[in-house]
């Protein structure tokens, strides 16, 4: 019987080289498919809504597989968080119509970044956020930050060597709160998609704004001037989580 099951995966990706499959290096997608493999000794590719970069992590990762298997999505759930690492988690398994397709359906991603923003470090969630020791002037970066909302060519927050056709995307909903009383702040962005290092690169250049290395006019130039040289360092992967991805028809 042929399945197209859906996955909804959760992992932190601080010992991975990332979702995608390589050779020769340990990733999401690969570990995923070989614990597939040894349940039933057949040979699948799980495709992911997106690739995360090496240290990023998930909270909701959505992916499909199709296989001929009387296993039903329940077993898969099961057998599968039997057979992978401790640090990733099979939070759903279901069977799906064989057009759902876990890449080329998104309409939006939501990607949530941690910043640590205080004198000391942590040392429980060290591999979770970026720690930054001098005060930021939230003030500042949230008046950059609004330059971001709309349909924007983004090449200036792109990695470097990049190949994206396309690099305008639609940036829907953007926020930075703080978390507690700890020093912790999240910020938000939703897209309806991201270039490679894009999240990292916008953060990076925020950070810069916050500590008075430049400004929210100088982010909008930036931005504008689609030069990636002109943007911030690209802020470490480990404070980066894949939140959300939604669905036309409903999230998922």
């Amino acid at each position: 019987m042929r399945q197209n099951l859906r996955l909804t995966i959760e992992y932190d990706g601080t010992n991975y080289h990332g979702w995608q499959r390589q050779k020769n290096a340990s990733t999401v997608q690969g570990t995923i498919e070989a614990a597939i493999e040894k349940m039933t000794e057949q040979s699948v590719t799980v495709i992911g809504s997106g690739r995360t970069d090496a240290g990023v992590h998930a909270q909701n990762q959505i992916a499909h597989f199709s296989i001929d298997s009387k296993l039903t999505s329940e077993i898969f759930k099961k057998g599968l968080n039997s057979l992978v690492p401790a640090d990733i988690v099979i939070k759903d398994c279901q069977a799906v119509d064989d057009s759902f397709h876990a890449r080329y359906d998104v309409s939006s991603k939501v990607y949530n970044y941690h910043i640590l923003n205080r004198p000391f470090p942590t040392a429980l969630f060290r591999h979770y956020a970026w720690h930054i020791k001098k005060e930021l002037d939230l003030n500042t970066m949230r008046e950059a930050m609004l330059h971001l909302k709309g349909t924007h060519d983004f090449s200036a927050f792109e990695a470097t060597g990049s190949h994206r056709s396309n690099p305008v995307r639609n940036v829907m909903n953007v926020s930075l709160h703080t978390k507690g009383s700890s020093g912790h702040l999240v910020f938000s962005i939703e897209a309806n998609g991201f270039l490679r290092c894009m999240v990292r690169n916008i953060v990076g250049t925020l950070v810069d704004i916050g500590l008075g290395k430049t400004s929210p006019t100088d982010f909008c130039d930036i931005l504008h001037s689609k030069n990636r040289t002109q943007a911030g360092a690209t802020a470490p992967s480990q404070g980066l989580f894949l939140k959300e991805v939604k669905y036309e028809g409903g999230n998922i």
